[in-house]
């Protein structure tokens, strides 16, 4: 097998569009729920859009509450004064409304107009309220304002009191003013609160915020599941893609960028999209909206505000191309500085056994300071949308409060309006500032998901249907190597024309120098690897007709490396095997010389037990060799497997061994020739080739590589 990162490059950049479209397609399953959520959260954005035109009305409402009716001030102060300048004197006279005494009243009152030098209008208002009710009545007629009458006699204590005002008067004086006003008058321009009109409009307002907020919840939960449900997907997929995939692409890729992938990789997906999709939906309906109702509310308002923020849309384009690069940058990066962790921590005990440590150290702190400085450079760029969206809002503020009370001064529009309008400030700034988050995310999203979708795309294992299948039960043990050959890279030949028969129950030994092709032999055989040339035959039929996992059932396989998983004893030894009694298992444990160090663990076969658990690599060897050797299949294959156990335990297994191998086709890999000797056939590779073959003693008699070897474990 061959170890470490082998032509791959990791300094590929990301493609973001094409990545985010391979994640819309990826999102078409959940294609309805994303519309519902698309829905509601379109809706919830409408209601909220809403609402500021009816807070516009229940603030005219509350200030018409608080504030004299200057409008009707206006039309009574209009009327009155119409009445008062057009008297027709000459109309008057002749009215029959008067009697002789009124006529002769009125041309007294009428001559003192015209023989004095009066500019007061105080002393006319006087001289008007000495006449009588009848002439007052004809001279001034009653007017009506929102329904309610106001005689001659209102009228022109009105005017009293309105002449005696300045332009300058401060709103105290006029509020002393109304309240020496008749009683008509007061009730038409005194402040009235409508009550009933102001809780319908509170009430509609909560009603359509509180819609509003169940229509987000239920949007942000569905959005919620989608998400979780599409990473859990990724795992399942890549979980899957994992076994599919040849041994070659675990062999030039780091573990840890593979893991870093799986779950790194995949949670930045999931919550990048839950946030993503969820504001930019509402952020675009938003920003559209609030424009819509700006401009339908007051269009030089809008504009106002829209100019005050459209800086931030340049800002946000330019940060968003400086940034993307770093995005992808930290999850590379983070890829890398997980490989090296699991690399170290796999092999920590070498790493302190070599003194390591500094150099090691120095390797983390390398990685780890590439990590800092792209999610420093990423998140400080992407940092900047936040306040510079912000500083855009609370300018936009500025300017709608500016603009707003300008147009107030001038009767152009209501205080209302300039609340509203400071609400679709903050309804047209917050979604800048969202999208732009939500734009930060998906390139979260993008960088990770082409991580991930380039793994899923990763070249894998032919399919293998229609296959022939070869029961266990029908395999008698014959194996035949016609000319095999194979090559890791299509460059260098690691095996080279291999040929060997092979007779049901014989033990075949594989010996040879470190590189000589043994492992590589028993990869081909377990179809691990595709040969490149030529075949080999189990019982009759081309291992290339078979399926891998057929393959895998005829071969029990002892390897090196020992694995313990996190279980129990007997889960650890019946793994993946059903109908397996105690008996046999503690059958395997005798056999294997272990069943006494199983006794004497608390709970026995129930003892939890992993791989990382503190017990001798001895051991860890002989309950891997008893996980096999409950495994009833017609081929064994032994790669190094009593490489770590001592001399008297090696006896011990050798003879399990045996036992084992009775019936059963062996192939074992040894460098310890010793445990060889009574194989039936060895074949002694070199440089991929077999170049002697035959058993033990007529091996020794050729005296030739063979013999070299064996007699070189006895010199000093």
């Amino acid at each position: 097998m061959h170890n470490g990162p082998r032509g791959r490059s990791y300094e590929k950049s990301n493609n973001f569009g094409g990545a985010i479209k391979r994640l819309i397609k990826e999102l078409n399953v959940y294609i309805i729920f994303i519309i519902l959520c698309i829905i509601f959260s379109l809706a919830a954005s409408i209601l909220e859009i809403l609402a500021p035109d009816k807070l516009s009305n229940l603030t005219d409402q509350i200030t018409k509450g608080l504030v004299v009716n200057t409008k009707n001030i206006t039309t009574i102060t209009t009327k009155v004064t119409n009445n008062f300048e057009n008297i027709d004197y000459q109309k008057l006279m002749t009215s029959s409304k008067l009697s002789v005494e009124d006529k002769n009243e009125l041309m007294t009152f009428f001559t003192f107009i015209q023989t004095s030098d009066i500019s007061d209008k105080k002393v006319i208002i006087d001289k008007m309220n000495n006449l009588s009710d009848n002439i007052q009545n004809n001279l001034l007629p009653s007017i009506t304002v929102d329904k309610i009458k106001i005689t001659s006699k209102d009228q022109l204590k009105y005017m009293k009191e309105i002449s005696s005002l300045k332009e300058d008067s401060d709103p105290e004086e006029i509020y002393k003013k109304i309240d020496k006003m008749p009683k008509s008058i007061r009730k038409a321009v005194e402040p009235n609160m409508n009550l009933n009109k102001i809780r319908n409009i509170a009430i509609l307002i909560l009603i359509l915020y509180a819609i509003s907020s169940i229509l987000n919840f239920i949007q942000a939960y569905i959005l919620a599941n989608i998400s979780n449900k599409f990473a859990r997907n990724l795992r399942d997929r890549i979980s899957k893609k994992i076994n599919r995939l040849p041994l070659s692409y675990f062999d030039n890729n780091q573990i840890g960028d593979v893991l870093s992938r799986v779950t790194n990789d995949v949670d930045t997906v999931g919550m990048s999209l839950n946030q993503a999709l969820s504001n930019l939906v509402k952020s675009i309906t938003l920003l559209a909206g609030s424009t819509f109702m700006m401009f339908k509310t007051d269009s030089i308002m809008a504009l106002t505000a829209i100019l005050s923020s459209i800086i931030g849309f340049i800002f946000m384009g330019i940060i968003l191309s400086k940034s993307q690069k770093y995005f992808n940058a930290r999850q590379k990066e983070l890829g890398k500085l997980n490989s090296h962790i699991e690399e170290i921590y796999s092999g920590l005990l070498v790493v302190k056994a070599y003194n390591a440590k500094k150099i090691s150290d120095k390797k983390f702190d390398d990685c780890n300071e590439k990590v800092r400085e792209a999610n420093q450079k990423s998140q400080f760029l992407s940092g900047m949308m936040m306040p510079l969206m912000n500083f855009i809002g609370n300018f936009g503020y500025v300017c709608v409060c500016v603009v707003g009370a300008l147009l107030v001064m001038n009767n152009k529009i209501t205080f209302g309006v300039i609340v509203a309008f400071i609400v679709y400030v903050r309804l047209f700034s917050q979604p800048l500032t969202s999208i732009a988050q939500s734009l930060t995310n998906l390139q979260s999203s993008g960088a990770a998901s082409e991580r991930v979708f380039e793994f899923l795309d990763e070249k894998e294992m032919e399919e293998e249907k229609n296959k022939k299948k070869l029961l266990v039960k029908d395999a008698k043990g014959n194996i035949e190597f016609k000319d095999v050959s194979f090559s890791y890279d299509g460059e260098k030949t690691i095996i080279k024309k291999f040929s060997a028969k092979v007779k049901p129950g014989q033990k075949i030994a594989i010996v040879g120098p470190t590189g000589a092709g043994k492992t590589t032999m028993v990869n081909l055989l377990m179809k691990f690897y595709n040969i490149s040339n030529g075949d080999i035959i189990i019982d009759g039929v081309s291992i290339k007709d078979i399926t891998r996992e057929n393959v895998h059932k005829l071969f029990t396989m002892v390897l090196q490396d020992t694995w313990l998983f996190d279980g129990t004893i007997r889960d650890n030894i019946k793994f993946n095997r059903k109908n397996i009694t105690d008996k046999q298992i503690w059958d395997a444990l005798k056999t294997v010389g272990i069943s006494h160090f199983v006794s004497t663990l608390p709970g026995g076969l129930d003892a939890r037990i992993s791989d990382n658990d503190s017990i001798s690599s001895g051991q860890k060897q002989l309950l891997t060799i008893a996980r096999g050797m409950i495994e009833d299949s017609p081929f064994l294959i032994l790669d190094e497997a009593t490489s770590n156990v001592d001399t008297r335990t090696e006896e011990l297994v050798q003879k399990a061994m045996d036992k084992l191998a009775k019936g059963r086709t062996s192939f074992i890999i040894a460098h310890r020739l010793s445990t060889i000797k009574n194989a039936d056939v060895i074949l002694v590779m070199k440089d991929g080739d077999i170049v002697e073959q035959g058993n033990h003693d007529e091996l020794m008699k050729l005296n030739g590589f063979y013999a070299e070897l064996y007699n070189s474990q006895f010199e000093l």
